[in-house]
């Protein structure tokens, strides 16, 4: 997975892109349709995260059979059977974290592993909250990270967990309470980080037949509910991380106008991307009914932004900066050092590489707009989809060749990414 190399020239872009499904839609409609009996999911983003959920909801006993951009799930029907094998989670958190949950409802025991990245991540606070529900949970090296070993059945009732470490552990509990006995109730320790998350599975339950709602301390969900999506089928909105790239692309490099299709309005915080390219000073014109961007470049400004909500548009935002005028400023960042890499230092470093200067605390970032100069160098991806991608923006204006090595591994989310580039008129070389 790390051998391809892609070099870019600089490029203008024109023409008309269109994201990819949303990752965090499909990740929750695959396991909302494993818990139901028989669903159509369509527009399903099929990439290595979300397969891997899909293999999840195989070995709980159901089926996923793929046609073009179409899963037909089977189910297994509210409770998961006891896993014939691993579940091997890849690279993904959002599978490990709503499997292990899922897993916490099988009469019996499961295993949860995936690649060296996936096990240095943080599982503790919800294995906690599968114990503190009488289910059982355990890191096999006592770390609170994977390998995971869950025994249930759980039954329910009310759990509090913290809310600042990964919003994946309230979505993962709210989506297996629904079918406890007891239904649950989650108290939130700690503000919650990336809430629009939440809400993305709340719109997703909620399509789904489940109710599950917002109290004053946290979140709650009945029991015995059933998943039923209406209808038998279930639409995966297109992804606005996705979409911050052919966006971010034509605000720094789309003197024609790009458009985007696939932009239909839904619960995914990252939509704040268009708000911050037009704040930024591109011409962006989003016409939420048909679901398309117009988006031109125009003089890029700094901001300050907060991503405290949307942790994976720093690596995009970061691009932008370093080709606007003044500082851009991005802060409540602190959150985003725990992602598939530490994406503050990984955009800090490899945008250093190509002549942007930086300033990089704990919690935040600042690009130095005003006093960088973008020139093509080699940079590294770092195995990380977002870092690849936003670098590769920054070669569409950086002067001479930028390389960037391990490039494939925009397989994760976007595994037409160069293509599409490529189409909007980007000078791409893949060796």
């Amino acid at each position: 997975m790390n051998g391809t190399n892609v070099t870019i020239t600089p490029s203008r872009v024109a023409g008309t892109a269109r994201a990819p499904p949303s990752k965090s839609y499909t990740h929750r409609a695959i396991l909302a349709a494993g818990y139901a009996d028989k669903t159509t999911v369509q527009d399903a983003l099929w990439s290595a995260d979300t397969q891997a959920t899909a293999r999840a909801v195989d070995l709980f006993g159901g089926s996923v059979e793929r046609q073009d951009g179409t899963l037909e799930i089977d189910g297994f029907g509210g409770r998961p059977g006891v896993p014939a094998d691993v579940i091997d989670c890849d690279n993904s958190g959002t599978t490990m974290r709503l499997v292990t949950a899922a897993a916490a409802l099988a009469d019996g025991t499961s295993v949860l592993t995936g690649d060296e990245s996936l096990r240095s991540r943080p599982q503790g606070p919800l294995l906690e909250a599968v114990a503190d529900l009488g289910g059982e949970a355990a890191s096999t090296r006592g770390n609170g990270q994977a390998p995971l070993v869950v025994t249930g059945p759980l039954s329910g009732g009310e759990v509090s967990i913290p809310g600042d470490v990964s919003s994946q552990y309230i979505t993962a509990l709210l989506m297996a309470g629904a079918v406890t006995e007891e239904g649950l109730a989650i108290e939130l320790e700690t503000a919650l980080k990336s809430a629009p998350y939440v809400d993305i599975t709340l719109e997703v339950l909620e399509a789904f037949g489940v109710e599950a709602r917002k109290t004053d301390t946290g979140f709650a969900v009945e029991g015995g509910q059933t998943y039923d999506a209406t209808g038998g089928e279930y639409a995966v909105p297109g992804d606005f991380s996705s979409i911050s790239y052919p966006l971010a692309a034509g605000a720094i490099a789309g003197d024609d106008g790009v458009r985007i299709e696939g932009a239909h309005p839904s619960a995914q915080g990252d939509t704040a991307i268009v708000d911050i390219v037009d704040r930024m000073g591109a011409t962006v014109d989003w016409d939420r009914a048909g679901g398309t961007i117009d988006v031109r470049t125009g003089a890029l400004e700094g901001v300050e932004v907060s991503v405290e909500d949307t942790p994976d548009l720093l690596p995009t935002i970061a691009t932008l900066g370093a080709v606007a005028d003044g500082e851009t400023h991005i802060t409540n960042a602190e959150h985003v050092r725990y992602k598939e890499t530490d994406r503050v230092s990984a955009m800090a470093e490899e945008l250093g590489k190509l002549g942007v200067e930086t300033t990089e605390e704990q919690d935040s970032l600042t690009v130095h707009g005003d006093e960088s100069v973008l020139e093509g160098a080699t940079v590294e991806g770092r195995g990380d989809h977002r870092i690849i991608m936003a670098l590769a923006l920054a070669g569409l204006v950086a002067e001479g060749e930028t390389t960037i090595r391990g490039a494939d591994h925009v397989d994760v989310s976007f595994p037409g990414f160069f293509d599409m580039l490529a189409e909007l008129g980007a000078s791409i070389n893949r060796a």
